[in-house]
């Protein structure tokens, strides 16, 4: 007979006759929490709860579905805090500027999110987007309408005029462009609390600013600051007001501090973060999303003729193996991280190699992983639903062949994936 646990013995109770249940035998388990995996467990689902976690390989009812992965890793599901799901860089992405409408940027999204899904990834932040895309991508798959995972939007980031985020850079003048708060360009306290304002009726779930230049914008630098203190604490303040928290992309080291200090969740990218910065974060609990693959992947790209612009190219080339070293830095020096790849510039279902990345840097696996499952759950705080393995948690659950503590790697060849409860590969 089954074990009953007082969970299950409570939605009975609740709910009459129980459905029949699922079990997953696992060879090998990461909770999320333990700094060890285990052997030879059983996971029990019903709907999209995990009912248990038991001892062994549990003998399945005859009404119960088994799912055999005992030469497999189980795990819980992933989460990537900075994706871009609506597009993929290639040499044509500056001109599709000019030729996609919405529609054309919410299929890309569509198809993007449920590869992010079947490479083992159930919840991702998406930080900044073209026409809030990603905030109805957002609703279509939390209503089962379409496949992808769990959602957090900032909808369209935030930027100054010629910043990062301006989608206006490198057009001719003739085009008259000058796009303001709703757009996602402030210039001032009050453009920038506008702004805030709009993404709160937008139905954004964060803020997303370009606290510094970047790589990848038609613009001369990647790395100076672009907000002053007053906007950024304007900014920080207005969407606390609201419940939201910022994120803040940040090469440079003057437009990363003052982030720091006006109050910002995390910091993306972190290139140049110097010692300063890493103990200002450290003391005010500032998250390092460090997407050392976006770096690995724009460097490797500059080498090609053509591939950028002139203007992106040496920028490219000059910040993208930093990353790898800022990492190793922060890690040692104890800046808390959190997983994330920037995926949309690389490809999207590419998003593991990230694991690699950091294990290179000096993260043991075990952490690297956490960062994606529980360390990532707490920060999107969603810490008491979701990022482990355990009874009442949602099932959000993947598997890796083999053993991914002594090779990494195998985080990049997910072969099962199952999110609240349905199994999607």
């Amino acid at each position: 007979m089954k074990k009953m646990t007082l969970l299950a013995t409570a939605i009975m109770l609740a709910a009459g006759p129980v459905a029949a249940d699922t079990l997953i035998y696992a060879g090998s388990l990461i909770d999320g929490d333990a700094d060890r995996a285990v052997n030879d467990r059983t996971i029990r689902v019903i709907g999209d709860t995990i009912l248990a976690i038991e001892d062994g390989f549990t003998e399945a009812d005859p009404s119960d579905t088994v799912i055999d992965l005992r030469n497999s890793t189980v795990m819980p599901g992933l989460m990537d805090a900075h994706v871009h799901l609506t597009g993929e860089y290639s040499a044509n992405s500056n001109l599709n500027r000019f030729t996609f409408n919405e529609a054309d940027y919410a299929f890309d999204a569509a198809r993007h999110a449920k590869r992010t899904l079947d490479a083992g990834f159930t919840v991702v932040r998406n930080v900044g987007d073209p026409f809030n895309v990603t905030i109805a991508l957002r609703k279509a798959i939390a209503a089962g309408d379409v496949p992808g995972p769990m959602i957090f939007s900032a909808g369209k980031g935030l930027a100054s005029t010629g910043g990062h985020g301006d989608s206006t850079n490198g057009w001719a003048a003739h085009f008259g462009a000058d796009p303001g708060p709703k757009q996602g360009v402030v210039n001032g306290v009050e453009d920038a609390r506008k702004a805030i304002r709009q993404r709160y009726k937008d139905g954004a779930d964060w803020i997303k600013i370009t606290a510094t230049g970047g790589v990848l914008s038609v613009a001369k630098s990647g790395q100076n600051p672009q907000f002053t203190m007053e906007e950024l604490e304007a900014i920080v303040d207005t969407a606390a007001d609201y419940g939201l928290r910022v994120a803040a992309h940040a090469h440079g080291t003057e437009g990363m501090k003052r982030a720091v200090l006006a109050g910002v969740a995390s910091i993306e990218h972190g290139t140049y973060m110097t010692e300063e910065v890493m103990d200002l974060m450290i003391e005010r609990g500032t998250i390092f999303v460090p997407t050392i693959l976006a770096g690995n992947w724009v460097a490797e790209k500059a080498a090609i003729d053509g591939f950028f612009p002139e203007l992106v190219r040496p920028k490219a080339a000059a910040i993208g193996p930093i990353i790898s070293e800022t990492f190793a830095k922060a890690y040692a020096r104890g800046v808390p991280i959190v997983f994330g790849t920037d995926t949309g510039v690389s490809a999207h279902g590419d998003n593991a190699i990230e694991f690699a990345l950091m294990v290179r840097g000096g993260m043991p696996a075990m952490e690297a992983i956490q960062s994606a499952t529980s360390v990532a759950a707490e920060f999107l705080e969603i810490g008491d639903t979701h990022g482990h393995l355990l009874e009442g948690y949602q099932a959000d659950i993947v598997a890796v062949p083999g053993n991914p503590l002594d090779d990494i790697s195998l985080m990049q060849s997910v072969n099962f994936v199952m999110k609240s409860g349905v199994r999607y590969k």
